[in-house]
């Protein structure tokens, strides 16, 4: 295999000679010396040398660790792949070549900086797999790996994360990231800063899966009603009300569809703006039905509609279309519609990785996309050579007139295979199109194995029987599936593995991928895509009509033109570049968020960091001082002429940031002033009024609670408001889309609005905050409190008293009624009352104990109303308070022995009573049970004795 050798491959080159001269060096190293080296190399580091003046021993060790353990000697084209990998390219390694033993050395160098690594990779069994065999190496040299699963504890993804190499699938970092950046501690986070990152399949991650973004999704929103009534009116429409773009998979009302759905929705324009809700809706549901397909964009399991990858063809667990599409697709599909949430956090997988200091990745197949990785991602890809020459035959596309004809050839080359004995792997493009081969199979009596998003968790039991004798495995998506189906000696015998395509894909390198599936390490295997005139490439892409027409006579026989493969090759081609378009205008969208998003984490970092809030908050203070009187936003502090009106700034700031510790501001004290010396007095006085709250809440709970409280406050402050910015964003992104209409450029309109809604943003979080801080009623006076506590602890008192009075009564009353009742055991009217009788004694002391219980509740409303402009005390009750106030403590504790004992003497006496009727009813039943046994065994002696005469007559 010739390949150009760029100026990276041939620094590999070079480095490579180095790292071989270096191998008998630790060929001859006992075990102890070479893990003794690890040790060795972190202390060179110390004392200044760089990752890349040791790479070439370190790479040369773990290559002579990877041997003894493993029994793999790395080739030298696996140390030049994690050579590429350690400069910071994409490394484009075959199939079969080994990238997971390539990534060993790069990964050990890396970690040896005590930074962390993480790899990333596509799914959870390939992260286990992988992190298994590559920590026998690892921790042989000294280091610690560690493996990031969805469904694992807090506490042990932060271990995971917090060894020298972990290992995770690519969505779990990006979520673990958001919720990082939601926690209240900094204690809580599980990752520490990113530093460099080694993705495996690497376009699979940062190209097919960059369109979709990561998203934590909170709190319901919205009635399933709404998406229904969408659903029925899209369903209503005829084709001539809507427009699809095949090419970008888009679709739009037309003139008449919009007049039928202001009709509908009784909107005189549905595209004003105060309708672009109704409008979100409507795309969404001409989308679910009109362009999203059933058993190619998602399947549905019992009766659940789940995303299917359509690069890898597996099921994209825990994942939902986002912005109301997915509830859109239920509706469509008449399942449960499960409650649109909103977006509590969202990032990129551009954005995600483009964070960590260093980033590389490894593929089977990247060179196609070249362009994007240098342009997002600022990697190079290189092609590393195979080690053994490939011996697999790529057969060349044919092409058919129609998809029967097509299917018909396709089942013809099969049956051939079969009956050679050679195993067959069919890559199809969608479910349903796996499982119309499987029943054409199924009707000439061929064997066969599905593997498709609803199978997909036997996949490596099914792959790993792949490369058996006649076996025929149909996949969907086979591409980036990480396993390597590695024929018997018989199937080699046969002609090695068959690769058979049903399609092209949008992309030429995941064609590519399925090729590589066959013919791994030199075997021979062989490879052929099969293609028809109505596949929805050509349909979306090229003049399918007049191609139909100018071969409707050939019958089922193969299309031999040039300008037929031509056309598809350009479809393909053309695709790549809409898909690359698209995924470059969802980074362009989200470089908006991502400035304004690293900015509130940023802040939000300083927060959970700090023991003290005080300079945070003061300087808040004076940032919200100066927004009131220099802000013309800040309109009811004004006059008409937007002048500022003294009066009303007095009284609004007395009334939002003094009441607390009453007024603080005067209109002497700041008439006549500029509004420079105004912003001064009320910062002044109101940082004075917070110092106070401050020391107030200190005394009156505890140092550390008024921190937390501050804390709190703030936190709550910042992801309330910034979760509704990003449900702002996401809305505005919809209905800029709309700006095209008054021929202005939509990015651009989201640009400007998301600035505005951006700085409107930092002035809530500030105001609300300081609103909120100032409101707190612990810092009233603590001779205040005290005495509001002590009235509370009186009444409680006088409550209790009287309530134990009317207990008193109520068990004397209960005890003259039983001494009143008849003493006849047999009487029918005792039995009857008993239960009632005790049965009222039992509700007596629940109404009672419930009484007492909302008695306290009310003194405690009471207490709290005075409080209801702050929500920091919702989850702090007076009587936290009051366990500070010793003396209002022992009375209490007196009072409620007191209430004890009282209890306690009437529930003995009541239990004495119930005893003594009880023992006297019991003697009375049992005395009567006696004496109607007695007569009944005497009777029945009698009876028997009489039998028996006349028996022996």
């Amino acid at each position: 295999m010739k390949l150009f050798k760029s100026a990276e491959l041939r620094r590999a080159y070079k480095e490579l000679n180095i790292i071989n001269n270096f191998e008998s060096k630790f060929q001859n190293m006992s075990d102890n010396e070479l893990q003794g080296m690890t040790e060795i190399f972190k202390r060179r580091l110390e004392k200044g040398e760089e990752l890349a003046d040791i790479r070439p021993e370190a790479f040369a060790l773990t290559r002579e660790v990877t041997s003894r353990l493993l029994n793999k000697r790395p080739f030298d084209v696996q140390m030049l792949g994690g050579l590429i990998l350690d400069y910071g390219s994409v490394a484009e390694m075959r199939t079969g070549e080994g990238k997971t033993i390539a990534s060993i050395a790069p990964v050990y160098l890396n970690a040896l900086a005590g930074k962390g690594v993480i790899v990333s990779t596509v799914n959870e069994y390939l992260t286990e797999r992988d992190a298994e065999e590559t920590s026998i190496v690892h921790n042989f040299l000294g280091l610690s790996v560690g493996v990031n699963k969805r469904d694992i504890s807090t506490s042990m993804k932060r271990d995971a994360y917090h060894s020298d190499i972990t290992y995770s699938v690519h969505s779990e970092i990006g979520f673990d990231y958001l919720k990082d950046n939601m926690v209240n501690t900094i204690e809580l986070k599980v990752q520490r800063k990113f530093n460099f990152a080694l993705i495996d399949e690497v376009d699979s991650i940062l190209i097919d899966e960059a369109r979709t973004p990561l998203i934590v999704t909170g709190g319901n929103s919205t009635s399933s009603a709404i998406y229904e009534a969408s659903d029925n009116f899209v369903k209503s429409l005829s084709k001539k009300d809507y427009e699809i773009d095949g090419e970008s998979k888009s679709i739009q009302l037309t003139e008449e569809g919009m007049n039928k759905a202001a009709k509908f929705f009784g909107v005189k324009n549905i595209f004003e703006m105060q309708n672009s809700d109704i409008v979100h809706r409507i795309q969404n549901s001409l989308r679910a039905n009109y362009v999203m397909a059933r058993d190619a964009d998602y399947i549905v399991v019992d009766d659940k509609v789940k995303i299917v990858d359509a690069f890898t063809g597996r099921v994209m667990e825990g994942r939902s279309f986002s912005d109301g599409l997915h509830q859109a697709i239920q509706a469509k599909e008449h399942v449960k519609i499960e409650p649109e949430t909103k977006t509590l956090a969202t990032i990129t997988y551009q954005n995600l990785f483009r964070m960590f200091s260093k980033l590389s990745g490894m593929t089977g197949t990247g060179k196609t996309e070249e362009d994007e990785f240098m342009d997002i991602y600022n990697m190079r890809v290189i092609e590393i050579p195979t080690n053994l020459p490939i011996a697999r035959i790529d057969h060349g596309n044919v092409v058919y007139p129609s998809l029967q004809s097509k299917y018909k050839a396709i089942i013809s080359d099969l049956k051939d295979r079969y009956q050679k004995g050679q195993p067959v792997l069919v890559g199809t493009e969608e479910v349903s199109e796996s499982e119309k081969i499987s029943n054409l199979l199924k009707k000439e009596n061929i064997p066969h194995t599905v593997l498709n998003a609803k199978q997909n968790e036997q996949e490596a039991e099914i792959i790993a029987k792949a490369g058996i004798e006649k076996a025929i495995t149909i996949a969907t998506n086979m591409a980036g599936r990480g396993t390597d189906i590695k024929p018997t000696p018989k199937s080699i015998e046969a002609g090695g593995l068959y690769v058979l395509g049903t399609n092209i894909s949008e992309a030429r390198r995941i064609d590519n991928q399925l090729k590589g599936r066959s013919g791994r390490q030199g075997d021979i295997g062989e490879s052929r895509f099969y293609l028809s005139l109505e596949d929805k490439l050509i349909s979306r892409f090229s003049n399918q009509p007049k191609l139909v027409k100018a071969f409707k006579d050939h019958g089922d026989n193969a299309i031999k033109s040039r300008a037929v493969v031509r056309a598809m090759r350009t479809a393909q081609i053309k695709i790549e570049g809409f898909n690359f378009d698209a995924r470059k205008n969802v980074l362009q969208y989200d470089d908006v968020i991502r400035q304004q998003r690293d900015l509130i984490y940023a802040q939000r970092d300083i927060i959970i960091g700090q023991e003290d809030l005080k300079d945070v908050i003061s300087r808040m203070i004076l940032s919200v001082v100066k927004d009131l009187v220099n802000d013309n936003d800040f309109t009811a502090v004004r006059n008409k002429d937007n002048s500022l009106n003294i009066e009303k700034l007095v009284d609004i700031s007395n009334k939002v940031w003094f009441s607390v510790n009453g007024p603080k501001i005067t209109f002497e004290m700041i008439n006549g002033k500029t509004n420079e010396e105004i912003v001064d007095v009320i910062a002044k006085e109101l940082i004075s009024a917070y110092e106070l709250i401050r020391q107030n809440t200190s005394t009156n709970t505890s140092e550390e609670t008024m921190h937390s409280m501050e804390r709190e406050t703030v936190l709550k402050t910042f992801d309330e408001n910034w979760q509704l910015h990003i449900d702002k964003m996401t809305k505005l992104k919809t209905s800029s889309s709309m700006a095209s209409y008054a021929q202005k450029n939509p990015y651009q309109v989201y640009v400007e609005q998301g600035a505005i809604h951006f700085n409107e943003l930092l002035k809530r979080i500030s105001h609300n905050a300081i609103k909120l801080i100032t409101l707190n009623h612990y810092g009233r006076d603590p001779e205040i409190v005290a005495e509001e506590i002590r009235l509370i602890e009186e009444s409680r008192e006088k409550f209790n008293q009287e309530r134990n009075e009317e207990i008193q009564k109520a068990i004397q009353e209960f005890e003259v009624k039983t001494r009143n009742v008849p003493a006849d055991d047999d009487s029918p009217e005792e039995q009857k009352n008993e239960n009632p009788q005790i049965n009222t004694e039992e509700k007596l002391e629940k109404t009672v104990a419930n009484d007492e219980e909302k008695s306290n509740e009310t003194e405690l409303e009471n207490f709290a109303v005075k409080e209801d402009d702050s929500k920091l005390n919702e989850s702090k009750s007076p009587e936290k308070v009051a366990t500070t106030k010793k003396a209002a403590t022992t009375k209490k504790a007196a009072t409620a022995k007191k209430t004890a004992t009282t209890k306690k003497a009437a529930t003995t006496k009541k239990a004495s009573t119930a005893k003594k009727t009880a023992t006297t009813k019991k003697a009375s039943t049992a005395k009567k049970t006696s004496t109607t046994k007695k007569t009944s065994t005497t009777k029945k002696a009698s009876t028997a004795k009489k039998t028996e005469t006349t028996k022996k007559t």
